[in-house]
């Protein structure tokens, strides 16, 4: 059963840090591009930070300096480094496994992150 799942996420005060994990299984993700994207309250999904099977990354600006991608291929799974969190990097942060060409694509079940104090 091909599956993503995030955890990690939390409560933290602003100014905080957070590494949220992606441990992918039943498939081998060394393949596949791995996406951060993010959901805030009334708001659309986000693309967040990505990064690809050959280790080029990429960020939205928003987060450029703050946040860190990352992957481990022998543990299947991808990793987001998440420091001087802000109010408003609070959100629902989603983990994705896109294989080049669009397909398969597969996503986790979210988590959620949360910076207040």
């Amino acid at each position: 059963q091909v599956q993503l799942v995030e955890s990690g996420g939390g409560l933290v005060q602003p100014g905080g840090s957070l590494r949220l994990s992606c441990a992918a299984s039943g498939f081998t993700s060394s393949g596949y591009g791995m996406r951060w994207y993010r959901q805030a309250p009334g708001k659309e999904r986000v693309l967040v930070a990505a990064i690809t099977s050959d280790i080029s990354t990429t960020y939205a600006d928003s987060v450029k300096g703050q946040f860190t991608i990352s992957r481990d291929n022998a543990k299947n799974t991808a990793y987001l480094q998440m420091n001087s969190l802000k109010p408003e990097d609070t959100a629902i942060y989603y983990c994705n496994a896109r294989y080049p060409g669009g397909w398969p694509n597969h996503w986790g079940q979210g988590t959620q992150v949360t910076v207040s104090s």
